[in-house]
């Protein structure tokens, strides 16, 4: 029985490896073949079937495509050419995807710029994109209006609703624009190397860095997905992720419009409308970010969510145990969790559904694929080096950084990394195996098993040392999830005077069947000593990005400081559990004065 689960894994893997470079092995950096000729050629043979739907409103192929064509159009009247960039800040709706398919068709760059930011991180993504025009609609404009004076410089607004003051009414300027394609001369000399779009990093522990994504990249992601999801013109791909990121904008709808099968898009996530939606859309395929899972195994049962006709659930950083219960829970056939970042060179398929795993990369096909792990020191957060100077590779059961190796020429290894050059280079680690070699740093931390199965472990900076070891936050925050109670857990390290490393603290959302006692008893029985949270926070909420990323800035600022936190705050006292943090025992910790 083991040797034919092996076979089965086996043969799974390689179906779906070969499935996806089927559809990916012709890109290449030279190619005057670029994104919007991908979906180009998906409108000329699928044109009269549906392609997009939001709320109640469908386009089909050939619908979206005199869409985008009018955009298009209206960027040739201001003049813009091969290059230039413009702003996109929207909520999801059914123009998005048309808007910025419209402008590649020009060679404009599309900045995507996440529509839940404001203020000073709104007017930063727009300064550094470089775009003199912004599109908007009724809900982001006044957000722009708010941070006008901390551009750079002017930029014009054009408004998808009510123009007012120096904004200009862009429904009444596409009104002129013709719906006919235009000519591909307008983009002559263009290649795959050139830049498509501008997509953001999610600035969970500061200020969004603009990743270049070309025209190769944009490919790479959407020709990929729609090989690996093996999706066909009958799906219909449920997207209630933001198109301002890839997983959504480039996985998400790639799977669907180049296979002649259709989009359903949502404004935004919502745990409650979830299956009613997939039911009443009748959609066979989901993409998902690991918390949206999270939330849906956390709300309570739905008659819809066992009468849907989901087939497949593809998308990243689901957890194991969360994992388990979307299999058995919803009835969901298949699993693809997959691993891949915004700006980098490295990605992979767990094909095969082994539970937890982010991707495999067998013995056999090791040395076709650029991604290695190296030894990693997490104190001085930079990999291990021999005594030559060069990194050691991480062996099964090691934990190490996982880096992509550098390779021009090649689509699958190319970096065009962040508008910012000097960001771009402190991601490049030189001389890795052999002198002169380059590699992307990931910046996660991973380790393999011996069938060569990749598992996350954190992102570098979120692991953090205690008494001498290493404690993954990710692994903590999945053990403290499983105590009765717990909702949601954020766990992250603080500095204690006096104290080598950093202490662990949980913030966490409870409901009422929290008891902070059984909690302490869980943990002093579950967790080894050193990955034991020395604080826990209670609160009301965790604040995520809009990919539902935790956010740990503002709570690593807060520390455990009793006067800047609100709601309830625990110390664990080595004898008596965790006891309410009081000013008192803050100030006898700031003096160096207690014991953990």
């Amino acid at each position: 029985m083991r040797i034919r689960a092996r076979l089965e894994r086996d043969w799974r893997f390689t179906r779906g490896l070969n499935r996806t470079l089927k559809r990916v092995k012709s890109i290449a950096p030279g190619s005057d073949d670029l994104v919007c000729d991908d979906i180009q050629a998906a409108v000329n043979e699928w044109r009269d079937r549906p392609a997009l739907t939001f709320e109640n409103r469908n386009l089909t192929y050939g619908e979206m495509d005199a869409v985008a064509n009018r955009y298009a159009h209206w960027a040739r009247s201001l003049n813009l050419r091969r290059g230039a960039v413009v702003a996109l800040f929207m909520p999801n709706r059914l123009e998005y995807f048309p808007i910025w398919y419209g402008l590649s068709k020009l060679g404009v760059v599309t900045a995507l710029i996440n529509n839940q930011l404001s203020g000073a991180a709104l007017a930063h993504c727009l300064n550094i994109s470089g775009a003199a025009q912004v599109i908007v609609d009724a809900e982001t404009s006044p957000v722009v209006e708010a941070a006008k004076a901390l551009l750079e410089k002017p930029m014009q607004q054009w408004v998808l609703g009510p123009a007012h003051g120096d904004q200009r009414d862009l429904v009444q300027a596409l009104k002129s624009c013709s719906q006919l394609p235009p000519d591909r001369s307008v983009r002559e000399g263009m290649t795959a190397h050139d830049t498509a779009l501008l997509i953001y990093t999610s600035g969970t522990t500061g200020l969004p860095k603009a990743a270049r994504i070309t025209h190769m990249r944009a490919q790479l992601y959407m020709r990929g997905f729609a090989g690996a999801t093996g999706a066909t013109e009958k799906d219909r791909v449920y997207v209630t992720l933001p198109l301002y990121h890839a997983t959504g904008g480039l996985c998400g709808l790639g799977a669907a419009l180049l296979n002649g099968g259709s989009a359903v898009i949502r404004r935004k996530f919502s745990a409650s409308h979830f299956w009613p939606d997939v039911v009443a859309e009748e959609c066979t395929m989901f993409v998902y970010i690991g918390e949206l899972c999270r939330y849906l195994v956390n709300h309570p049962p739905q008659d819809e969510e066992g009468r849907h006709k989901i087939r497949l659930a593809f998308g990243n950083g689901l957890r194991a145990d969360v994992w388990a219960e979307m299999k058995s829970r919803f009835r969901i056939p298949e699993i693809l969790e997959f691993y891949g970042s915004t700006e980098g060179n490295v990605s992979m398929f767990n094909f095969d559904g082994k539970v937890g795993a982010i991707g495999r990369a067998p013995k056999w096909l090791k040395d076709k694929l650029n991604m290695r792990l190296v030894q990693f020191d997490v104190e001085a957060e930079t990999p291990v080096r021999a005594a030559n100077g060069l990194c050691i590779e991480a062996g099964p059961g090691q934990i190490g950084e996982c880096l992509g190796k550098i390779s021009s020429g090649d689509a699958r290894s190319e970096y065009a990394g962040y508008v910012d050059k000097a960001a771009s280079e402190k991601k490049v680690l030189h001389d890795v195996f052999e002198r002169g070699d380059a590699w992307f740093r990931t910046g996660d931390l991973m380790r393999t098993d011996s069938d060569g199965y990749f598992y996350f472990i954190d992102r570098i900076g979120d692991t953090f040392r205690w008494k001498g070891e290493n404690v993954s936050t990710g692994e903590v925050a999945e053990r403290l999830q499983a105590i009765e109670g717990v909702v949601e857990a954020n766990v992250y390290g603080v500095e204690l005077p006096g104290a080598e490393g950093r202490a662990g603290m949980a913030g966490l959302v409870v409901d009422d069947r929290f008891d902070i006692a059984a909690f302490g008893e869980y943990v002093h029985r579950e967790l080894p000593p050193y990955a034991q949270p020395v604080f826990v926070r209670i609160l009301p909420a965790i604040e995520t990005t809009g990919t539902f990323k935790y956010r740990k800035l503002d709570l690593v600022a807060d520390g455990f400081d009793p006067g800047k936190i609100k709601g309830p705050l625990f110390v664990k006292d080595p004898d008596k559990g965790y006891l309410k943090l009081t000013k008192a025992g803050f100030t006898k910790i700031e003096e160096g004065r207690a014991k953990f």
